[in-house]
């Protein structure tokens, strides 16, 4: 029995470090897309957010200026998005799926040329600090829960992220303010709210968190820089924006899920199981579309989803 509950703790230890930076990226495009924008560029995004957040600290070795600047960037490429979406009115689809090929072409170029002349400029390969494990004494050491208890700072911050992401949106009113301009932006317009600067805030709020989660993969979960390092998370993010119905503390089981089952696959394949590798890192995947899929069915059936009314829809003020 005590080996079963050491197993399950070690099991849930890496869910929740699996989960850290989807969750951030989840709650980023929550916001994002309670004011109506719909922001497919979070794969790019969170791709340029890891590679400069592990370039940055490879060659100051600053670990809290490499988060920055990952913040930053995610800040940057969301405003471009909101620039193309709010000010133009470019289709927010289009307008994501550009910012993602431009990511992934982004840190791809950036992951061979901000590295050591030593390595051909390359990052790949190249090590450097990373946020380490901080073990709360006493809590630590509980069975279970004190999976809680043994995670990196950037992990820990999410303990305080959910509960005030949710409050603020339901309990503020900046909260009700950004949900009336996803429902109907003409009657929060009429109201005296300033649509498209909430629309610009909220679009840039979301993208500081994508690139917040971005830093949290190279810097903590697989410290270091490798092509393709978000592994999709970016459109699994997406995904469990609907799954969560659009609020915050459901983001936290959606990347739960992911994560656990992220965290199974790798210990079958650490116990030599003969499950072909290839269909164990699909499983993740295939599990969060099967619920996806299935609580969508749900919501629907009961007519509750949940959807701004107004997302990915542009809105023009009409002149009086």
């Amino acid at each position: 029995m005590i080996e079963f509950f050491a197993l399950l703790t070690q099991i849930l230890t890496t869910t929740l470090r699996a989960g850290t930076s989807l969750i951030y990226a989840t709650v980023g495009e929550i916001y994002t897309e309670r004011s109506g924008i719909l922001n497919l560029g979070l794969e790019g995004m969170m791709l340029t957010g890891a590679v400069t957040a592990f370039a940055t600290v490879y060659h100051t070795k600053n670990l809290w200026l490499g988060v920055l600047v990952a913040t930053l960037v995610g800040m940057l490429m969301a405003t471009i998005h909101a620039f193309l979406t709010v000010t133009m009115r470019a289709n927010q689809v289009v307008s994501g799926l550009s910012i993602t090929l431009f990511g992934r072409g982004l840190a791809s170029f950036l992951g061979e040329r901000l590295g050591p002349a030593s390595n051909g400029g390359s990052l790949v390969g190249m090590t450097g600090p990373r946020f380490s494990t901080i073990e709360i004494p006493g809590l630590s050491q509980l069975p279970v829960v004190g999976a809680l208890f043994k995670q990196d700072i950037l992990t820990y911050l999410l303990y305080i992220l959910i509960p005030l992401a949710t409050f603020y949106l339901y309990k503020t009113r900046n909260g009700l303010n950004l949900r009336a301009v996803g429902e109907s932006p003409q009657t929060a317009d009429a109201a005296g709210i300033d649509v498209p600067k909430t629309r610009y805030l909220y679009t840039i709020l979301g993208g500081a968190l994508v690139g917040f989660g971005g830093a949290h993969l190279s810097l903590a979960y697989v410290p270091g820089w490798t092509e393709n390092i978000t592994g999709g998370r970016g459109w699994i993010a997406i995904a469990l924006v609907i799954f969560a119905m659009w609020n915050p503390a459901r983001a936290v089981l959606g990347a739960i899920l992911f994560g656990g089952i992220n965290a199974v696959q790798f210990r079958l394949q650490a116990s030599g199981t003969t499950i072909p590798a290839a269909y164990l890192n699909m499983l993740p995947y295939l599990t969060t579309i099967l619920v996806l899929v299935v609580m969508t069915w749900w919501e629907n059936l009961s007519h509750r989803i949940g959807a701004p009314a107004a997302l990915g829809k542009a809105y023009m003020r009409e002149e009086k």
